[in-house]
Protein backbone atom coordinates (compact mmCIF):
# COMPACT_ATOMS: atom_id res chain seq x y z
CA UNK A 1 0.00 0.00 0.00
CA UNK A 2 1.22 3.40 -1.09
CA UNK A 3 -0.31 6.58 0.52
CA UNK A 4 0.65 10.14 -1.21
CA UNK A 5 0.03 13.48 0.44
CA UNK A 6 0.12 16.37 -0.94
CA UNK A 7 1.22 20.07 -0.27
CA UNK A 8 1.16 23.42 -1.61
CA UNK A 9 -0.35 24.46 -4.68
CA UNK A 10 -2.46 28.40 -4.46
CA UNK A 11 -3.15 30.93 -6.24
CA UNK A 12 -0.57 33.76 -8.36
CA UNK A 13 -0.73 35.96 -11.01
CA UNK A 14 0.72 34.85 -14.52
CA UNK A 15 4.45 34.88 -14.15
CA UNK A 16 4.24 33.77 -10.64
CA UNK A 17 5.80 30.50 -9.47
CA UNK A 18 4.66 27.58 -6.55
CA UNK A 19 5.52 24.93 -5.46
CA UNK A 20 3.79 21.53 -4.91
CA UNK A 21 5.50 18.06 -3.16
CA UNK A 22 3.89 14.85 -2.27
CA UNK A 23 4.99 12.66 0.36
CA UNK A 24 4.38 8.54 0.49
CA UNK A 25 3.75 8.36 4.44
CA UNK A 26 3.43 4.53 3.46
CA UNK A 27 4.72 2.63 1.17
CA UNK A 28 6.38 -0.59 0.64
CA UNK A 29 10.12 -1.87 -0.17
CA UNK A 30 9.42 -1.55 -3.80
CA UNK A 31 7.96 2.32 -3.89
CA UNK A 32 11.59 3.60 -4.08
CA UNK A 33 11.67 1.28 -7.79
CA UNK A 34 8.29 3.26 -9.11
CA UNK A 35 8.20 6.17 -10.98
CA UNK A 36 5.97 8.93 -9.95
CA UNK A 37 5.20 12.39 -11.23
CA UNK A 38 2.45 14.69 -11.41
CA UNK A 39 -0.54 14.94 -13.45
CA UNK A 40 -3.31 17.62 -13.70
CA UNK A 41 -6.96 17.86 -14.65
CA UNK A 42 -8.49 21.06 -15.50
CA UNK A 43 -12.58 21.59 -15.01
CA UNK A 44 -13.87 20.00 -18.32
CA UNK A 45 -10.80 18.90 -19.89
CA UNK A 46 -9.17 15.02 -19.97
CA UNK A 47 -6.17 14.29 -17.01
CA UNK A 48 -3.06 15.12 -18.71
CA UNK A 49 0.63 13.73 -17.81
CA UNK A 50 2.82 16.67 -16.57
CA UNK A 51 6.11 15.27 -15.88
CA UNK A 52 7.17 12.24 -14.27
CA UNK A 53 10.70 10.78 -12.99
CA UNK A 54 12.10 6.90 -13.20
CA UNK A 55 13.77 5.74 -10.50
CA UNK A 56 16.92 5.16 -12.17
CA UNK A 57 17.41 8.56 -12.60
CA UNK A 58 16.71 9.31 -16.75
CA UNK A 59 15.75 12.50 -17.59
CA UNK A 60 12.54 13.39 -16.78
CA UNK A 61 9.29 13.62 -19.01
CA UNK A 62 7.58 16.46 -19.44
CA UNK A 63 4.95 17.28 -21.69
CA UNK A 64 6.22 20.14 -24.23
CA UNK A 65 3.72 22.82 -22.58
CA UNK A 66 5.46 23.06 -19.53
CA UNK A 67 9.17 22.44 -20.77
CA UNK A 68 11.77 24.96 -19.51
CA UNK A 69 9.02 25.93 -16.60
CA UNK A 70 8.69 23.23 -14.18
CA UNK A 71 10.94 20.80 -12.76
CA UNK A 72 10.48 17.49 -10.97
CA UNK A 73 12.70 16.21 -8.46
CA UNK A 74 13.02 14.51 -5.68
CA UNK A 75 14.90 14.06 -1.81
CA UNK A 76 17.49 11.53 -1.73
CA UNK A 77 15.44 9.20 0.35
CA UNK A 78 12.90 9.03 -3.04
CA UNK A 79 10.33 9.29 -0.47
CA UNK A 80 8.96 13.41 -1.26
CA UNK A 81 8.89 14.57 -4.57
CA UNK A 82 8.21 18.22 -5.61
CA UNK A 83 7.43 20.15 -8.76
CA UNK A 84 8.57 23.52 -9.17
CA UNK A 85 6.68 25.35 -11.66
CA UNK A 86 7.64 29.23 -12.75
CA UNK A 87 6.45 31.54 -15.46
CA UNK A 88 2.81 30.07 -14.74
CA UNK A 89 0.17 31.03 -17.17
CA UNK A 90 -3.55 30.68 -16.38
CA UNK A 91 -3.37 27.72 -18.82
CA UNK A 92 -1.49 25.95 -16.01
CA UNK A 93 -4.66 26.44 -13.42
CA UNK A 94 -5.95 22.50 -12.63
CA UNK A 95 -5.88 20.00 -9.91
CA UNK A 96 -2.34 18.74 -9.87
CA UNK A 97 -2.09 15.13 -8.97
CA UNK A 98 1.16 13.13 -7.89
CA UNK A 99 0.99 9.70 -8.85
CA UNK A 100 3.36 6.53 -8.41
CA UNK A 101 3.34 2.96 -10.01
CA UNK A 102 5.50 0.93 -11.98
CA UNK A 103 6.89 3.03 -14.69
CA UNK A 104 5.07 0.94 -17.31
CA UNK A 105 1.49 2.46 -16.21
CA UNK A 106 3.18 6.28 -16.93
CA UNK A 107 3.80 5.71 -20.40
CA UNK A 108 1.48 5.56 -23.65
CA UNK A 109 -1.87 7.59 -24.83
CA UNK A 110 -3.52 6.65 -21.41
CA UNK A 111 -1.51 6.22 -18.45
CA UNK A 112 -2.64 5.15 -15.20
CA UNK A 113 -0.58 4.76 -12.39
CA UNK A 114 -1.96 2.58 -9.29
CA UNK A 115 -1.42 5.74 -6.52
CA UNK A 116 -2.74 8.86 -6.16
CA UNK A 117 -2.25 11.79 -4.15
CA UNK A 118 -5.42 13.80 -2.93
CA UNK A 119 -5.13 17.05 -5.42
CA UNK A 120 -3.78 20.36 -5.08
CA UNK A 121 -5.24 23.21 -6.61
CA UNK A 122 -2.92 25.76 -8.84
CA UNK A 123 -4.72 29.01 -10.00
CA UNK A 124 -2.73 31.28 -11.92
CA UNK A 125 -4.82 34.34 -12.66
CA UNK A 126 -4.15 37.19 -15.71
Amino acid sequence: QVRLVESGGGSVQTGGSLNVSCTASEYTYTYPFYCRGWFRQAPGKERERVTYINPVGKTPYYIDSVKGRFTISQDNAKTTMYLQMNSLRPEDSATYYCAADDCKNFIGARPSPTYWGQGTQVAVSS
